[in-house]
């Protein structure tokens, strides 16, 4: 039997990664605030609860449980397959480069799979250089390019990898 990897060094720890519940809601919009320049609706965010994709990465700020980062994803109907989406995700400023995305990708990816996903899509700012070097360790590759994607004229890359 062959399986694939969701992802690179799957054998290294990282934060506790869980399901997100009503009391991150508020930690979540905030940090979707201020990561980005077109930021979700609280009501967005909201929509995603109970989803198995809606996940946190948990980190402990002076012995408080806090997020340190989430991630959302789920799949959509496609021709028989659910295709995977990675819809949203986002680390806080002290939490990055420190392995939280890569946890969170690789526990997203995971769920995907588990959910019959046979590959998994995103989008992602083309001037997101950490996300993209992210996204090329897990395998996404650029299938093309969307025009002006974002409010501020910035292009998306579509990135898709196999499950």
């Amino acid at each position: 039997m062959t399986t694939t990897a969701p992802g690179p060094d799957d054998s290294v720890e990282g934060p506790p990664i869980r399901e997100a519940t009503r009391a991150d809601l508020l930690e979540i919009y905030r940090l979707e605030q201020n990561a980005f320049p077109q930021p979700w609706p609280f009501s967005a965010l909201e929509s995603y609860l109970g989803e198995p994709g809606f996940l946190v990465a948990e980190a402990d700020r002076d012995g408080v449980p806090s997020v340190a980062g989430y991630v959302i994803a789920d799949t959509i109907p496609n021709h028989g397959t659910p295709l995977g989406h990675v819809k949203d995700i986002a680390v806080t400023p002290e939490y990055r480069r420190t392995g939280v995305a890569t946890a969170l990708l690789r526990r997203a990816l995971a769920v995907l799979s588990a959910a019959g996903a046979g590959s998994v899509k995103l989008e992602v700012r083309a001037d997101n250089h950490g996300a993209l070097r992210l996204y090329r360790q897990f395998d996404f590759e650029h299938r093309k390019t969307i025009p002006n994607y974002y409010s501020n004229g910035n292009d998306a890359l579509v990135m898709v990898r196999l499950l």
